[in-house]
């Protein structure tokens, strides 16, 4: 309503024109984009360093388990 009472001059000043709305609206897309890449590049190396630890933390407890092997009952120590 408001739009119809403004003079014409005015009017043409608050339009916006097809072609800045879409050029506004590929450049949002095209930065949403990027970021999305980065994301799910990000996503990608955690999920292989998340695989490379937990590998490493299996092989560890598999270490901790094993049963203490006393390696000096084949050497002779000084008694003092």
């Amino acid at each position: 309503m408001l739009y119809t009472i403004l003079p014409s001059t005015i009017r043409t000043h608050l339009l916006i024109e097809q072609v800045n709305l879409v050029t506004i609206l590929a450049i949002a897309g095209v930065i949403f984009l990027v970021l999305m890449l980065f994301g799910v590049r990000k996503f990608f190396k955690f999920k292989a360093k998340n695989g490379y630890l937990s590998k490493i933390t299996h092989l560890q407890s598999e270490e901790d388990n094993k049963v203490y092997k006393n390696f000096t009952d084949g050497h002779l120590y000084d008694s003092i």
